[in-house]
């Protein structure tokens, strides 16, 4: 990259770092609001599936993204944090794990 130096390259990768530990923090909270949801809808007999409320969010969230994330990115991010904590949700039934990672 011109105008990075070395030790520019690994200050911005320790910096990358820390915004992905951050990232990984924020989508293990995300994962425990989802279970508490689950929770709802298993005592409330209701479906785990509900495609007009991610459609919804989708749409929220792809609005206006920030600089310099597009919308398709965005959609295809939340897409997929949405397919797996939907995944996590069924597994568990709205139950953290017993064990973290598990």
């Amino acid at each position: 990259m011109p105008g990075v130096s070395e030790s520019d390259l690994a200050g911005l990768r320790k910096a990358i770092d820390a915004v992905d530990t951050r990232l990984l923090e924020l989508m293990a909270e995300r994962i425990r609001l989802v279970l508490a949801v689950g929770a709802y809808k298993a005592k409330h007999d209701l479906p785990i599936y509900d495609p007009e409320r991610e459609r919804q969010l989708i749409e929220r969230l792809t609005r206006s993204p920030p600089e310099p994330l597009e919308a398709d990115t965005v959609r295809r991010i939340f897409e997929r944090l949405i397919d797996e904590s939907r995944t996590l949700e069924q597994r568990y039934g709205g139950k953290p794990p017993s064990k973290p990672g598990r």
